[in-house]
């Protein structure tokens, strides 16, 4: 065998036993490298998007549960509260209404005047606006059903009373005049409209005084509107001025006859009304202007010059004629209108003069 062949045989030993080794680390590398498609990576990031998805989902869905819970906690807050203050203003009133009574009785008791019949039980403090309804005509069940179904409306609301159904339905059929003022108030004739200068003391007869004294104005601002659309010169400022006084009249008059529909004027003010309006019925203006200053000024009298001085010194100086005080600087609203029966009087005299020329106002 020469040296060639020698050197073959062991190269070829050699290559036989580094062959196996070098084949393991070739197959452990291409296991150990991982190789992922496209369509592998796409669907694992699907599967990303969708878990993050459904975490977003259930945290906005737990969001909105405890908002809902909140609002349902805040729900049930307000209810007591207002419950509450439902409960305390009845509280109030039923106060009230026994405290004035306890005063009624002991000014009586004090006159010498007879005592008041005792209410009836069981009358619940909250239907007062039910009670003022009994004397008006009653409709049956089946019949007001009925009537509230034509018109379009509920046949009945939540936690509504017949009377308080019959009430609505009165107040949907309700026709206004077409007066000067709209008012719920029948208006009576002309021939209807003197009154006697006395305050009745029933519900009858005091509305049917406010029909009265709601027709006689509404008698005179119509009177007053027709007089000025006969001058017809609004181009001048006498005539703009007037126009605008009998304007003002008629807006700042609407409180009054909203506390005619709703009787609820107070006696001081209504008995020196009624005295005005019947004086002014029977041509005597200057009895009535009288009566108005009564009620506008009061008897008490007008200091004249320095009698008091400082700052502090007005609630003290109102004291000395408590008693005497006028209602117009009660509040702005009586105050306007009280103003507007003055100018009432005024026209008045114009378009009905007096008899007798010492009647007639400066």
């Amino acid at each position: 065998m020469d040296f060639a062949a020698l050197m073959s045989k062991e190269i070829a030993k050699a290559k036989g036993t580094s062959s196996p080794s070098n084949d393991a680390k070739s197959s452990s590398t291409t296991t150990n490298k991982k190789f992922i498609r496209k369509a592998e990576a796409e669907a694992a990031r699907q599967e990303a998007y969708i878990a993050e998805q459904k975490a977003l989902a259930a945290e906005k869905e737990a969001r909105a549960a405890a908002k809902r819970k909140r609002e349902e906690e805040a729900a049930e807050e307000a209810k007591a509260r207002e419950e509450k203050r439902r409960r305390l203003a009845e509280e109030s009133r039923r106060r009230k209404a026994e405290k004035d009574a306890e005063e009624e009785r002991a000014r009586r008791k004090r006159l010498g005047l007879p005592e008041l019949p005792p209410e009836k039980e069981g009358t619940p403090a909250s239907g007062a606006e039910e009670a003022a309804d009994d004397e008006e005509e009653d409709v049956p069940e089946d019949e007001l059903t009925t009537r509230l179904r034509e018109l379009g409306e509920p046949a009945q609301l939540f936690g509504e009373t017949h009377a308080r159904r019959l009430k609505r339905y009165r107040k949907l059929t309700t026709v206004m005049s077409q007066g000067p003022i709209p008012t719920t108030l029948a208006l009576v004739d002309e021939k209807d409209m003197k009154v006697d200068g006395t305050v009745p003391k029933d519900k009858a007869g005091r509305k049917w005084l406010y029909r009265q004294l709601a027709s006689y104005f509404s008698m005179v601002l119509r009177e007053w509107e027709i007089a000025l659309a006969h001058e017809r010169n609004t181009d001048t400022f006498a005539g703009k001025a007037a126009y605008n006084a009998m304007a003002q009249s008629k807006e700042t008059m609407r409180p009054l006859f909203r506390k005619f529909e709703k009787g609820d004027l107070d006696e001081s003010i209504l008995e020196p009304v009624v005295e005005i309006v019947k004086a002014a019925q029977e041509r005597r203006y200057v009895d009535a202007n009288d009566g108005y200053l009564r009620l506008s000024i009061g008897k008490a009298a007008w200091p004249i010059g320095v009698t008091m001085v400082g700052i502090h010194e007005r609630s003290a100086r109102e004291k000395l004629h408590n008693g005497e005080k006028g209602h117009v600087m009660g509040d702005e609203v009586t105050r306007k209108f009280l103003q507007s029966i003055k100018r009432c009087l005024t026209f008045a005299q114009v378009r009905w003069p007096p008899e007798d020329i010492r009647q007639m106002m400066g």
